[in-house]
């Protein structure tokens, strides 16, 4: 745990604890990098504002130096921007400020729950398409696809719950970070534009399909 606020580390290292984990605390950037690359952690909870460097720096960092532990942001920020600046970096998840405890644990093991699901292969393809989680690239016919962060977290959040449907309300939460009661078209852009890059045609997919009125549902075949 990366985190300065002395008040906010004790609560949540006796939650953790509580819960089972075995938990470290840094307030130093610096020192949280040197742990994480001298040594095998399970998850990282990294707080975005810290007195030496930025937990985008560390995270920057860790993931420059090859360290791929999973990496959950705390920020008490709440622009979109910040939030993207983060996944873009490598981190795997976010939770901004104040956040109930309880939602931190759910996240930390939904988050460890879908990196084991992939730990087996780092690649995954569907169709003519191969998805590399490690360095981000997509490729179609094994030509590079450019994605923004956006598009590529989009994918993500569907390959990993393929077969499922959907709503759009759970794509701007978990993927946008909006409140559920925010209604936007950008999810259908989104989709559109995934689909227009991936899809051998776009008009007629046959991986990221539409559930009429209820949402979209990824399938691996067809």
């Amino acid at each position: 745990m990366v985190e300065d606020e002395a008040g906010l580390v004790l609560t949540l290292g006796d939650l953790l604890r509580s819960e089972g984990y075995e938990v470290e605390s840094t307030a130093s950037g610096e020192q949280a990098f040197r742990m994480a690359t001298g040594r095998a952690f399970d998850l990282v909870l990294l707080d975005v504002m810290l007195p030496d460097m930025s937990g985008f720096d560390v995270c920057r960092s860790l993931r420059e130096s090859g360290c791929d532990t999973p990496i959950l942001m705390l920020t008490a920020r709440t622009q979109v921007i910040d939030r993207v600046l983060g996944l873009r970096l490598g981190a795997d998840d976010y939770l901004t400020k104040p956040f109930d405890p309880m939602e931190l644990l759910a996240r930390m093991e939904a988050l460890r729950r879908r990196l084991s699901s992939r730990s087996t292969s780092q690649i995954l393809r569907f169709g003519c398409v191969d998805v590399d989680f490690r360095s981000t690239e997509v490729r179609r016919d094994g030509k590079q696809v450019e994605l923004s962060a956006r598009e590529f977290e989009l994918l993500r959040y569907f390959l990993e719950n393929r077969g499922a449907t959907i709503p759009r309300r759970q794509l701007l939460r978990d993927v946008w970070g909006y409140d559920s009661r925010v209604f936007t078209r950008t999810v259908d852009v989104h989709v559109s534009f995934l689909r227009q890059k991936l899809e051998v045609d776009p008009k007629s997919p046959k991986h990221l399909l539409t559930v009429r009125g209820l949402g979209y549902k990824f399938v691996m075949g067809g």
